[in-house]
């Protein structure tokens, strides 16, 4: 059986209503749950706005990859961008 050490550390919070968690945490987003009055659980967190979720999507992220891996072998090309192009604009009137 693991044993996991758990460090503790006393903070002191501040007029302001906040404390600092150490430099190596600066910038990071955290999740902080009130389990009980007093009682708080501060999680390290990647958080994904909702305009980019869709990308984490099961499809999404199997299109993206398979876009990725077909990029790879392909050199980039202008040709076609006349066509491409005319059918975007065409869309838009």
């Amino acid at each position: 059986m693991a044993i996991i050490a758990h460090a503790s550390a006393v903070k002191v919070v501040g007029a302001n209503g906040q404390i600092s968690l150490g430099k190596q945490y600066a910038g990071r987003q955290v999740l902080v749950e009130e389990r009980e009055p007093g009682v708080w659980v501060v999680r390290t967190a990647t958080v994904i706005p909702d305009n980019e979720r869709w990308l984490h999507e099961p499809k999404a992220a199997a299109d993206l990859q398979a876009a990725m891996a077909w990029s790879s072998t392909h050199e980039a090309s202008d040709a076609g961008q006349d066509d491409t192009l005319s059918r975007l604009n065409h869309g838009k009137q």
